[in-house]
């Protein structure tokens, strides 16, 4: 460049007249020009280059991605008619094998439900109900929907049964710290009577007094064990040998009554975590429900079968051919004190329910195709 300038310098001063010179010294210049802008433009300074976003840490977004994981909420992003995308693994193990009955119908429900309110799913584990809410939002200019669904059943059993917890509780110790003077005072009363004779019919009725007093007692006695159950200490089952000394404990008396009864385990080598013995006593009080809903039939049945369901999960079923459970009291025969027989105590499905849950399943009332009710326990 510095040459061409020279080179162009000198001619114009030797040119004097010449008009081809000047040409010759004024295209030189040009040249000199054109060859040394990018060096001109390299030492002008340059406006400062606004620093690029940089990205989250590494383990920031890592810990972003698992607490998103663990949120007890199904979310899914629906992008135009892609397919939608689950977010958490609630969203994914609902629609995972052991979910919802029908994955499909679920995923295009999520489009076409109102954008708030309550919905009533069909799982595995039978009808439940969660709560759904969707809101539109922009990325990059793109609509997007995002779509959250909160589970409502387990919370609403959960507060149902603290509820009669501590309803019960509250109303047996109340009634045993009645019955307990009014059965020392009618005792009381039949010592001061003595043995000489006196009024038979108060010697009678201080007897009577005393006698429902005590049989009142054992009653109420009866219910606490609703809330009382220790905590379930969790171990691998052999439901084969679990079923094997049920069968040993309730034939006999169907049998007696000229019934019988059937022990199924589909998966032989297949082993349950929970806690024995409670699971044992919640068994037999279904059991015993079958036995008193059967009480009428001429030959009554009871099978109760142990099998893997999809997803991984243990279910096991106690079904009787008795005349199940009336329309409309579904959800009412788990509550304690419900009966719908006349000497019954409302105890014994409560009970049942109350240790399942305690072991992290639940127990459901199944109404089948055929005659009888079923109650599916699932783990």
């Amino acid at each position: 460049m510095s040459l061409l300038w020279c080179a162009a310098g000198a001619l114009g001063a030797g040119a004097g007249d010449s008009s081809r010179t000047w040409v010759a010294a004024a295209v030189l210049g040009v040249a000199g020009v054109i060859a040394g802008w990018p060096l001109m433009r390299a030492h002008r300074p340059l406006p400062p280059t606004p620093p690029e976003p940089r990205p989250a840490p590494l383990d920031e977004r890592i810990t972003a991605a698992i607490h998103l994981e663990r949120i007890p909420v199904a979310l899914w992003l629906l992008r135009g008619e892609q397919a939608p995308q689950p977010l958490t693994n609630r969203a994914r193990r609902l629609t995972a094998a052991g979910g919802l009955r029908d994955p499909d119908q679920f995923l295009q429900l999520l489009r076409t439900h109102p954008p708030h309110g309550a919905i009533t799913l069909d799982t595995e584990r039978g009808a439940e109900r969660w709560q759904i809410h969707r809101n539109s939002l922009a990325v990059e200019g793109e609509e997007q929907m995002l779509v959250a669904l909160t589970p409502i059943e387990h919370e609403l059993e959960s507060e149902s049964m603290r509820a009669w917890q501590e309803l019960v509780q509250i109303l047996t110790h109340e009634i045993m710290n009645s019955l307990a003077p009014i059965k020392s005072l009618s005792e009381t009363a039949l010592e001061l009577l003595g043995d000489s004779g006196g009024n038979a019919d108060l010697r009678t009725a201080l007897d009577a007094i005393g006698r429902r007093t005590a049989h009142i007692s054992a009653f109420v006695n009866s219910y606490r064990q609703i809330g009382q159950w220790p905590a379930p200490v969790i171990t691998p089952i052999d439901l084969v040998s679990l079923f094997a000394r049920l069968r040993a404990s309730v034939e006999p008396r169907w049998l007696h009554r000229n019934g019988a009864v059937d022990f199924d385990v589909a998966s032989p080598g297949a082993r349950l975590m929970a806690d024995e013995g409670q699971l044992e006593q919640a068994l037999l009080a279904l059991i015993q429900n079958a036995e008193n809903a059967t009480e009428n039939e001429t030959e009554p049945r009871l099978w109760i079968q142990a099998r893997l369901g999809r997803g991984g999960r243990m279910l096991i079923s106690v079904r009787d051919n008795g005349p199940g459970v009336p329309e409309g009291l579904e959800q009412q025969i788990f509550l304690p004190f419900f009966t719908t027989r006349e000497d019954g105590q409302g105890i014994g499905l409560a009970v049942a329910r109350r240790l399942v849950y305690g072991m992290g399943g639940r127990v459901r009332y199944v109404r089948g195709l055929q005659r009888g009710a079923t109650f599916l326990l699932t783990f």
